[in-house]
Parts: structure tokens; sequence; C-alpha cells
């Protein structure tokens, strides 16, 4: 085994347990410093009534994302699967990511694919797109606040998040994506033996637009729940809502992408804290994000529960 390999393998656990430990202290930190802001927030009846809408618009985002799933399965993939069971079971697996390892939501998703009769290839192809289409949308509603990102950060900041959204747009095109499909499903095919039948690949027919959008609308119903559950603890000026959403979708972003965090589990926090600190103080974002993660994972565990009690009573 080479030595770079042996050496990554050491310092990958290592790196999970740093960048937790990081993130832990920056919040720790902040909550040290502002509990006084923190211990001050109330909300009112109007502000109950927000949050109950968060909650209500962030489970429909998640159905929204399951049903993108199944719809990409059927008419990207051309795969076989019925579309209720599969958002009845990307409900039930998304309480998963919360694991250690950040992948049993994955696995659960392509045992459940496989189950409604797509094959193992599309499955897996189907499962990975689905974080590149989140990161090309949430990148998409970041640049929406893209001359305040100019502004504070400088050009470079926004040229750096265009050029990262071309790369995700044509990664996931059928004339860049098929042909790693076909050579990965060659190589597959070699490692086995030589008298079993080849399998076909996983192809895209066309461009996954559909989908790309569907993800958008997910992360967009996210977003306004970020902005309800804000406006629940503090009333904000309609021009920051452009704001507001960038940093939502650039913090949900290195939530997903950023290792060693189940659930972006306090990558999260710590960035939407750290690009609104400017704007407004640390003890009010800090009561903001704590309250929106229990939004949603409050959402994510109904749907699980809804799901779960549909199948028991088709059953």
């Amino acid at each position: 085994m080479p030595l770079m390999k042996v050496i990554w393998r050491w310092l990958k656990p290592l790196l999970r347990w740093v960048v937790l430990g990081a993130v832990l202290f920056f919040l720790v930190k902040v909550l040290h410093a502002h509990w006084q802001s923190v211990a001050s927030i109330r909300i009112d009846a109007a502000g109950w009534a927000c949050l109950a809408i968060a909650l209500g618009l962030t489970l429909l985002a998640h159905t929204c994302a399951g049903w993108v799933w199944s719809r990409m399965l059927q008419q990207d993939f051309q795969q076989p699967v019925h579309g209720g069971w599969l958002i009845q079971a990307y409900l039930q697996t998304n309480i998963a990511k919360y694991l250690p390892g950040n992948i049993w939501h994955y696995y659960g998703r392509i045992a459940a694919a496989t189950k409604a009769g797509a094959t193992l290839e599309a499955a897996t192809v189907s499962v990975l797109l689905e974080p590149l289409l989140m990161a090309a949308s949430a990148l998409l509603v970041a640049l929406l606040s893209g001359q305040a990102i100019a502004v504070r950060y400088g050009w470079a900041a926004l040229v750096l998040q265009w050029t990262v959204l071309g790369i995700t747009l044509s990664a996931i095109h059928p004339v860049v994506l098929n042909p790693i499909l076909q050579r990965l499903a060659k190589a597959k095919h070699k490692a086995k033996s030589s008298l079993e039948p080849a399998t076909i690949p996983a192809q895209l027919n066309h461009y996954p637009l559909r989908a790309l959008l569907g993800n958008l609308t997910f992360l967009l119903l996210r977003g306004i729940g970020f902005l309800l559950t804000f406006q629940a603890i503090q009333a904000f000026a309609l021009a920051q809502i452009p704001t507001l959403l960038s940093a939502f979708s650039l913090a949900w972003l290195l939530g997903l992408i950023v290792p060693g965090a189940p659930g972006g589990l306090g990558i999260f926090e710590a960035t939407a804290i750290a690009l609104l600190g400017h704007l407004f103080s640390p003890g009010l974002l800090l009561g903001v994000v704590a309250f929106y993660r229990l939004v949603s994972v409050a959402s994510e565990a109904i749907g699980a529960g809804l799901a779960w009690l549909d199948q028991q009573f088709a059953n």
C-alpha cells in the first residue's frame, strides 16, 4: 500500500475530530461571551406561529427532495420504481445522517431504491448525484447576494463561487458523467469473472435540469424556514433577505460537504454566525441557529415517523 494512502487512512479519523473540536470550541466561546443575550431571548405568540410554519415548510422541503429523487430515478435513469414508496424511504432514511460517519442515509436510500426495482448502478449514481445538485442549488441561492459578497469579501470570493458553480454544473452533464460511468462499469466487470455477462452501466439520457430545479426548490423552502425562524426571534428588514438567504445557503453547503459533522451539526451553526456576525449580535445569531436546528431535526423526525406510520397502515 502506498505511503500516502497509509498516512491518509491514519489522518482521516483524526481530521474529523479536529474539525468537530474546532467547531465546538468556537460555539462554546460565542455562548460564553454572549450567554446573557441568548438567555434574554423571548418568543411571543406570533413568533411561535412563525416557528410552526417554519417546521411545516422544512418538512415540505424534505418531502420535495424525496419526490425529486424518485423522479430522477424514473425519468433520468428510466427505472421502474414507485415514486410514493421512494418518498417514504427518503424520509425514513433522512434521520440517519446524524449517525457517525454521515453516510448511512445514502446507504439506506441505495438499499431502498434497489428494493423498489432500480438497478444497483442507477441507485448508486442517483444518490451520489443528489449532493452535487444540492451543492449547485446552494451556490445559486448564495449568489442572490453577489454584490454584498463582493463588497465584504472582495471580487475574488465572488469569482470563486461562480467557478465552483460552473465546475459542479459541468460535472453532472451527461457528456462528462456518462464516460466516467462507463469506465467504472468496465472496471467492475473486469474485476468479476469473465464468464458473467456485462451489466449495462447507468446512463443519464439528458441534463438533469428538472432535478436541479427541484433541489433549488428544496433549498429555497429550507431558506424560507430559516427566515421565519429568524423572524420569530427578531424582525429584520426586507433588504436583508438576500444576505440572510445567501449566508444560510453557504452555511448549509459547508455543513453538507465538510467531513466530521453528521448532518452538518456545528458546521452550519458556526458558519452562519461567522457570515452574519457583522450585521447581527452573536448572541442573537446563536439563538436563531439553535432554534433552526431544533426545527430541522423535528421536521426530519416527524417526516420519518409519518412515513413509517403510512407504511404500517398500508400493510
